[in-house]
Formats: C-alpha cells, structure tokens, sequence
C-alpha cells in the first residue's frame, strides 16, 4: 500500500514541480489574533524561485487597452486579456485597499490540466490584486478571469483576505479540448473553458491552513454568506464521471484532488504541525499526518487556545515539527549539528525499497515569504502591512512594508540579481549567503542567527504603533504625505536589514572559521579558540558504524 501511494503522489509531483509546489498558507481570521487583524502567510517554496518584493504602481489606462499575460513560474506568453480603466498599486502579494492573496499548487487530476487557457494561478493572483477593494471582489474577479480566458494552470488553492474576511479558495480547470465523435462519426471540438471551484469563508475566531494539497470536502450549497462555488462545481463532476451521489454529500478534496500518502506526509503534516502549535487535541490525527489513516482527514479549521499576535504567526512559518516524533532535528538525517535541512530529492531508493525525507514549513528552497496583517480600523494605506522575508523562512527576517508605499527598497526590488546572478546588495543574495554557512555547523550558528533576528523583529513590532499613529495623522489632512512616510519608514527598515545581515555574515564567518569557535580575547591579538567537537550521540553512531577501527591505541592499552 505503500509503495503505491508513494508512487501516485511522485508521479503527481512530476507533473507540478515546474510551479511553486510545496507553498504553505495559514489563514487567521480577526476573532483569532489578538489585535482584531486578519492575517494569511505564504512561502513560495522552489527551487528556481529568485526571492524579492514586486511592486506594481497604480495606472489608469484608456479602453480597449489589452494585458499582456506570462505565466508567473516560467514566464512563458500565455496571451492577452482585456486590461481594468484603472488598477490598483501591489506590493508583493498585497494590495492598497488591504487585500492580500497568498497559494499553494495541489495539482489533482492531471486531465483536467487546460494548456490552452491564458491565465495562470500566478497572474491570475496578481492581476487580481491590480483590481479587487475586498476579498468577495476577488474571488468574483477570479472567477470572471477563469471563465472568459480558461485557466492554464492544475489545482490550487488561494488564501484571500480584507480587512473584515479572509476566505480560502480552491480551484481546478477543466482540461485541454478533445475531439469528440458523435453517433454519426462527426468529429468536433469540445472545450470545457474555464475551471471549478469552490470558496469558503473561514468563521471569526478560528484559523486555516492548505500545503499542497486540497483542503475543502462536503461545503454548503445554500450558504452564500459563507460559500461561493461555480455552478457546475458538481454537475462537471457527474459528467465527467467522477461522481454519482448525492449533491449534498459531494466532496471537492475527495473528488478533484484525493489524499493519499505522500499528500498527507509532505502536505497535510504541515498543515497538522502548524494547528498543533496553536490548540490541542491534533493528536488524534497524528497518524493521518503521517500518512497512515487517511480517512480521518484533519478539519478545514481549528479555534485557537489563545489568540495569535503576529509574531506568533511568523513562528508558525518556522515550524520544522520541533516538539514532535517527527522533529527534523531528532532523526540521524540531522547530522553532528541538528540541521533541519534535508538536500533534494525528497525520496531515494536503497536496495529496491523507497525512503524519503520530512517536509516541513521551513524549508531551505524558499524564495520569499510573509505574514500579511489587514486591520479595519486604519485608513487602508496604513491599515495593511506585509511582513516579508526572502530565503529560509527560519533564518529570514521579517520586514514591515505597509501596503499604501510607492516604492520598495533597493535591496529587495526585481532587478536586483537574478538565480544565476549574484548580487551583494541583494536581500536574497545575503540572507543565503548567512543561512547556507549556517547549514555547516547549524546548532551553533543558528543561535547567533537569532539573535540578531529576534532584536530586529521585536524592534519593528514595537515600532508599529508609533508608526501608525504618525501616518494617521498625516493621512487626515494630506493622504500622499502619509505614503511618502510610510515609503521611507519601510524602504529605510528594509534597506538597513540587509546591511545588519552583511555584518552578521562577517561576524559567523570570523567566528566560526575551519571548524573552530574563536572570541575575541581582549587580553591578547589572537582569540581564545574552543574545539567543540561533535555531540556523544553522534560519536555513538561513528563507533556503531566503525566498531573499533578508531579505537585509541587499538587494544585498548
């Protein structure tokens, strides 16, 4: 049973690893966080994913104006669509009026893959972004998007969220046209443009979540307060086959997108480690998680024990199961040095039989990710701020940039380096240059690391108030000298992390060079030098492998 589930979800995995697979979203909703905001996280986990912080101005443009649409992994012409009178400024996946969307590919059935359609789950979030004030006006928008010019990528789930909502939307397409031959021999084209989908509001108190595989089962059909679906969500379904029962009973998870092990394992176990952080009683579905109980399928949605702060949340994203039996740091996988970090690919064989390696939210192939805060009782332009970080959700630092800013810094803007070109004064560049030393000697250097990424978050949270406060005041009499504020506050917070990253770099460079732990000795030009050594559980397992070959004096004398 196994090995055939592991091979379904491998093959899958072949057929989406050119999109940003392996993404994790939590979706927190305002009766669930402790200052009444809504918030959604995204890692944009790939390994060709160049991590920096999009921005895309406001612009009005005359009729008749057409967009032209790439696909956002490949950047690949998909073709053009009508453009909106007037599109709103984004920075990174956050809007003016508050709205961010976040996503993670779930592939599904891989015939329902539309390689004709021209909007793609990337720029469909973005273009989106360009042109919805609320979370309802998004999932209409993308719903008009999919359904006039077809969806061209597999199965994705979206988080959504305003000021007020935060909603999670799952979504497939319909796949490629097919000749059909009729009861003459005629052979027409048919074409089932567009997808199928199905969004559900997430209730006020509790908290959501989806890592690569999809989350929505049985959902409402006479709830549009709460759920919003194409109309032929089901009756697709029945003609294509998939489905013969009841309409109440139809599940979209268990028909377009069916768990088996590797989705529970890689995807769902992230999902189950991020719930456990936050209430009790997930134990009961540690087997699920595990991939060993696959009909007990973990809730859409969890209440809290106690409400989430922010940086609570970003804890969440830095999750590598510590605290449980499958804590990345507690298996040999973790070397001499507690590393959390497992090298690609995922699975191997030995002898004939297949293994594999954890997948937790912190991941070493992150591009960028963030924590979004939307909160109603600020003018929108102060009200939204995207905490955002490139590289290793873990070691990364979370920097405030408020959704109503014209500009982003230098060292995370696009343009500066590329996956194949480095740049010094890139974010992306330095934050992997401090956490791929890092991996080395991973327990020490970690701690360093946080540190410095501790007194920088703790500061930027404590400045948040003080910063609102300022640009309210100056919104009320001139809104423009409120953005030209809070563009210099975040540019200005952005720009001087990086450089603190590039002396942290040269301190753990210094500090932990050939293996050795050196500090400074104030008495003496050179430092005091400490050899650490391994730990004895690691000593243990070379004299388990080795026996007595490096036995000291080999008979022991």
């Amino acid at each position: 049973m196994f090995k055939k589930s592991l091979t379904i979800f491998i093959a899958a995995l072949l057929l989406v690893t050119q999109s940003v697979l392996a993404c994790t979203n939590f979706l927190v909703t305002k009766g669930a966080s402790t200052d009444g905001s809504t918030m959604i996280t995204y890692a944009a986990d790939s390994h060709v994913l160049y991590g920096e912080l999009y921005f895309r101005p406001a612009a009005d443009y005359p009729e008749g104006t057409m967009l032209d649409v790439y696909e956002w992994d490949t950047g690949k012409y998909l073709g053009k669509i009508k453009q909106a009178k007037h599109t709103y400024s984004v920075v990174g996946n956050m809007n003016e009026h508050q709205v961010a969307i976040g996503e993670t590919t779930y592939g599904g059935l891989p015939e329902l893959v539309d390689t004709t359609g021209i909007v793609d789950y990337g720029s469909l979030m973005y273009i989106t972004l360009q042109r919805a004030k609320t979370a309802r006006e998004a999932i209409r928008i993308m719903g008009e998007l999919v359904a006039e010019y077809g969806y061209y990528s597999s199965g994705e789930s979206f988080s959504i969220s305003d000021p007020n909502e935060v909603w999670i939307l799952e979504m497939i397409g319909k796949g490629s046209p097919q000749n059909v031959t009729d009861k003459r021999g005629r052979v027409r084209k048919v074409h089932n443009k567009g997808a199928i989908w199905v969004a559900m509001r997430i209730p006020d108190g509790y908290v959501s979540g989806h890592a690569n595989q999809a989350r929505i089962t049985t959902f409402p059909l006479n709830d549009p307060e709460n759920c919003i679906y194409a109309p032929d969500v089901i009756s697709f379904a029945r003609e294509r086959g998939y489905y013969s029962g009841e309409d109440k009973d139809f599940s979209f998870s268990d028909i377009y997108a069916p768990v088996d092990f590797g989705a529970a394992r890689f995807c769902e176990a992230r999902v189950w480690a991020g719930f456990n952080r936050i209430t009790s009683g997930m134990d009961q579905y540690a087997e699920y998680a595990k991939g060993n109980d696959l009909k007990n399928r973990m809730p859409l949605w969890v209440k809290p024990e106690k409400k989430l702060s922010v940086q609570e949340v970003i804890g969440m994203m830095r999750d590598y199961y510590q605290g449980t039996e499958l804590d990345m740091t507690k298996d040999v996988g973790a070397g001499p040095y507690q590393s959390i970090v497992r090298w690609r690919p995922m699975t191997w064989k030995v002898d004939g039989e297949t293994y594999f390696h954890e997948r937790a939210i912190s991941t070493q192939q992150t591009g960028f990710s963030f924590v979004t805060q939307s909160r109603s009782w600020l003018p929108d332009p102060v009200g939204g701020i995207l905490w955002f970080g490139v590289d290793d959700s873990y070691s990364s630092v979370y920097v405030p940039m408020y959704c109503g800013i014209t500009e982003v810094p230098e060292t995370y803007a696009v343009g500066n380096g590329r996956m194949m070109e480095f740049s010094d004064n890139a974010a992306f560049w330095v934050f992997n240059q401090v956490s791929n030393l890092a991996y080395t000697r991973y327990k020490d250097m970690i701690v360093d690391i946080q540190k410095v990424q501790s007194a920088l978050e703790s500061k930027f949270v404590s400045y948040t108030e003080v910063v609102d406060k300022a640009a309210v005041e100056l919104y009320k009499t001139d809104p423009e000298k409120a953005r030209a504020f809070l563009t210099e506050y975040s540019v200005n917070q952005g720009n001087s992390t990086v450089m603190r990253w590039k002396e942290l770099y040269r301190y753990l460079f210094t500090k932990y060079l050939d293996g050795n732990v050196k500090v400074k000795d104030k008495d003496n030009q050179n430092p005091k030098v400490k050899f650490p050594g391994y730990d004895e559980s690691y000593y243990r397992m070379i004299i388990e492998k080795t026996g007595e070959k490096f036995k000291y004096g080999g008979d022991g004398h």
